[in-house]
């Protein structure tokens, strides 16, 4: 199940407690983030051992469109991970819903 930007900002605004991960590379997490923990698709495809203490937990993966973090989804899901959710549209419809402004 995919998450819309405007439930992720009500998560994050909340305070709701969940695992959110950024699948970008480090130079876009640099340019702009949404707080999220940096794990870029690559490292997060060979070390999906290291969140499996998350496996039951709501995870919510995102990258700059939707498209990486679908992949990621993807992963975690085949390695039995059961509540991964992919921000729909990535950090561009968060910026088209919210601008520049930050969790």
């Amino acid at each position: 199940m995919d998450i819309t930007v405007q439930e992720l900002r009500q998560k994050l605004e909340s305070g709701e407690k969940f695992v959110f991960i950024d699948v970008r590379e480090p130079w876009e997490y640099e340019e702009f983030n949404l707080g999220a923990q940096l794990m870029p698709l690559n490292d997060l495809i060979n070390n999906a051992w290291q969140l499996e203490e998350h496996k039951n937990d709501e995870i919510v993966v995102h990258c700059r469109s939707g498209s990486r973090s679908g992949m990621a989804q993807s992963v975690l899901r085949a390695n039995g991970f059961t509540n991964v959710r992919n921000l729909t549209g990535g950090v561009m419809a968060w910026q088209d819903a919210f601008g520049a402004t930050k969790p």
